[in-house]
């Protein structure tokens, strides 16, 4: 079966009036399209993409990169999927037995009622080969770019989410975005 071809087409020459809508046109496919196959290849068809996900909040913001508060993954999981807690508790569970046995859950040395979930060996080994397995599929995408423009796409993307995550930190007055620096 063929897979379907990109319908974005930009406005030409693309510029910052019509670069919104530019932008939310390309949205969805590379969200949907990129995102869920970096997702499928980072899981290695094992897990599950919330379990996935969970790996590499674990593996990105942990301790070493290997210990996590549940209350973090919970914030985060469920601000990005609308997942409630006692679906995280199932992920996560599921991972901390076997035949996965991935993490543990285990009381927080800060409070009795905090939970720490923290990867086993063999799931340091599991995130190691999901960065492998993911870092390969990316290459061959990158393989069909010019350096120029990996250079530029990965500026880009940097920087998008350096203006949306700090749009999202609570602040006391109305949310706003920051004001833009650098138009170059």
């Amino acid at each position: 079966m063929a897979r379907p071809v990109s319908r974005f087409r930009p406005a030409t020459p693309i510029t910052r009036d019509n670069a919104p809508g530019n932008f939310l046109q390309l949205f969805f496919p590379f969200h949907y399209t990129v995102g869920m196959a970096v997702e499928k290849h980072l899981s290695s068809g094992v897990l599950n993409r919330h379990q996935t996900v969970i790996l590499w909040l674990i593996h990105s913001r942990g301790q070493d990169g290997r210990v996590l508060k549940r209350k973090v993954i919970e914030q985060l999981v469920g601000e990005w999927y609308e997942l409630g807690s006692p679906a995280i508790t199932k992920a996560l569970r599921k991972m901390a037995q076997p035949p996965l046995s991935l993490i543990t859950i285990d009381e927080s040395p800060d409070s009795g009622r905090e939970k720490t979930i923290s990867l086993t060996p063999g799931g340091v080994d599991f995130v190691a080969t999901m960065i492998a397995s993911g870092q390969a599929y990316i290459a061959r995408i990158v393989a069909h770019l010019s350096d120029i423009q990996i250079h530029t796409g990965m500026d880009f993307l940097a920087r998008v989410s350096q203006v949306v995550e700090a749009d999202f930190r609570p602040r006391p007055a109305a949310t706003t975005l920051p004001e833009p620096d650098g138009q170059d």
